[in-house]
């Protein structure tokens, strides 16, 4: 799930409304960004991921930035850090190592592309492929996913990830609210929030299912227009809707191979 689901004044979680549809969504692994909450000490982020979670959770945050990104796993991370984002001062690419049921590893990477212009996000698009390329095993599984701020689908940072994971809609549907809509932004018009998986962890895609509802491209999570709510508690349907909530959730599920 790539969430940036915070609301207020404050760039943080919060408010809680976030919270609610992490709760209701109840994913396994979360690339989840403006990682704020409370004073940010270990007490209130560890308290933020047993609310949200529950207390079996693992999480790592970036320290030092003032928009942090972070990865949250029902599974142990066995080793985590960060990536230079080389075009931004406030956050930066983190990465994690999940331990997966099976033979192999999760390489998960949360990731907060700026919103200057489509120039730069490729920049950026560039210096990830390189660090991935240059860390993560062939044989080991990758997502990347987050906060794109991406106008459109066809923007250059999207090819320029095409090397190191699956981007071709034809191989890799957008996901969308049951409305059919993809956009992920308030507006529902740009395609700001992406999950995209490998060439070993795409074929292993599913429709994602919640109650009697089945998604066979993914979900994209609107509480103003998902019925019925009752599968999804306590989710409210104002949570999408509140103040300074500028993205939906992206919801991908994947089956994995004991």
């Amino acid at each position: 799930m790539a969430a940036n689901l915070t609301s207020g004044n404050n760039q943080s979680w919060d408010p809680g409304h976030g919270i609610r549809i992490l709760q209701g969504l109840d994913p396994d692994v979360v690339l989840i960004q403006e990682f704020n909450y409370g004073t940010n000490d270990e007490a209130d982020l560890r308290a933020f991921v047993d609310t949200a979670f529950g207390p079996g959770f693992y999480f790592v945050r970036e320290s030092g930035a003032q928009i942090p990104n972070g990865v949250i796993s029902r599974y142990p991370i066995l080793a985590s850090g960060v990536w230079d984002d080389p075009e931004v001062s406030n956050r930066e690419f983190v990465w994690t190592q999940i331990d997966l049921p099976g033979p192999k590893d999760l390489w998960a990477v949360s990731l907060h592309l700026l919103t200057a212009n489509a120039s730069v996000r490729n920049a950026e698009a560039h210096a990830l492929v390189g660090f991935i390329t240059a860390s993560v095993p062939e044989g080991d599984y990758l997502v990347i996913g987050g906060d794109f701020n991406t106008d459109t689908r066809g923007e250059a940072c999207i090819a320029t990830l095409d090397q190191v994971v699956v981007t071709d809609p034809a191989l890799a549907p957008y996901p969308v609210d049951q409305n059919g809509l993809d956009g992920t932004n308030a507006k529902r018009t740009k395609p700001y929030d992406w999950v995209l998986a490998d060439p070993d962890l795409n074929p292993l895609q599913q429709p994602v299912e919640i109650g009697s509802s089945t998604y066979p491209s993914g979900l994209v999570f609107d509480s103003r227009v998902y019925t019925p709510l009752s599968e999804v508690p306590p989710v409210l349907a104002t949570d999408s809707g509140a103040s300074n909530m500028q993205h939906m959730a992206v919801v991908k599920d994947f089956l994995i191979p004991l």
